[in-house]
């Protein structure tokens, strides 16, 4: 773990970590092959996106990206069931990338329901919008600023967005979800809260143990490779003018991916 933080870490420094994410792109291509392709013989009628963009939003499995995120939009939809029922709702996926969770989720909510997905990366959006029906792709920027209107929707999601954001956007984006959210919506995040601590260095843990943001920058905003550690005090901060209705700290379960916190916020 600490070699591997430290070569992150270098070639971070170097600005070199991006070129050597992408060739991990093509290992993982070349691993997951005959998974993939038993999975396109058995499912030729499931729309994938280019191995890339599911790469650098999600991983590269076929199956985990389309049956296994059935569970993830179902989770997703468990959340806003506590808080509402799910007819004549406005959902948006905010990031929604490649449509990983968003082309589920109309199975789990109830009648009358619209559908949106916004993402910053044209490619994915352009890709969602020939492929994905039904649902209301928009390409954003980095820049905080959707094109919906103020009070629009009920039920906003955003998994894993702020993980890959400067402190800056977070109060930006923070500001602009709940512009479009209605009074009484909720908006649903995830971020790499505890659970993460074992993936800092000395010099951020004690960043992180004093309540500030930790950033890994150094590398394009919103990708990958850009990544953003969450402590419970900067999150509360940030939130401070919404109302926070759950903060959930899952546990991690016979030793599997690092489980983020869920954050569930109201507008009043």
């Amino acid at each position: 773990m600490i070699n591997k933080r430290i070569i992150s870490g270098v070639l971070r420094k170097l600005k070199l970590l991006y070129m050597f994410d992408y060739a991990f792109y093509f290992l993982e291509k070349r691993r997951n092959k005959t998974r993939n392709e038993d999975f396109k013989k058995q499912h030729p009628e499931v729309k994938l996106p280019p191995d890339y963009l599911m790469y650098e939003s999600f991983q590269l499995d076929y199956f985990k990206y389309f049956e296994e995120s059935k569970e993830s939009a179902k989770w997703v939809a468990d959340h806003f069931i506590g808080q509402d029922n799910l007819d004549n709702k406005t959902i948006l996926d905010w990031g929604c990338g490649p449509g990983r969770v968003i082309r589920h989720l109309p199975n789990y909510f109830g009648k009358n329901c619209s559908f949106y997905g916004t993402d910053y990366n044209a490619e994915s959006i352009s890709w969602c919008k020939k492929n994905l029906p039904n649902i209301a792709f928009n390409k954003n920027e980095l820049e905080a600023i959707l094109p919906y209107q103020s009070n629009f929707f009920d039920f906003i999601y955003g998994i894993s967005i702020f993980t890959h954001l400067s402190e800056q956007l977070h109060f930006d984006w923070a500001k602009e979800l709940l512009r479009v959210l209605k009074p009484g919506g909720v908006l649903m995040l995830t971020t790499q809260g505890e659970n993460f601590k074992i993936k800092l260095t000395q010099e951020e843990s004690s960043i992180f143990e004093k309540g500030d943001l930790v950033v890994r920058g150094d590398v394009k905003e919103g990708h990958r490779t850009y990544s953003a550690f969450h402590p419970e005090k900067f999150m509360r901060e940030l939130l401070k003018n919404a109302k926070i209705l759950t903060h959930e700290k899952r546990p991690i379960i016979n030793g599997r991916a690092l489980p983020q916190d869920v954050w569930l916020i109201s507008k009043e």
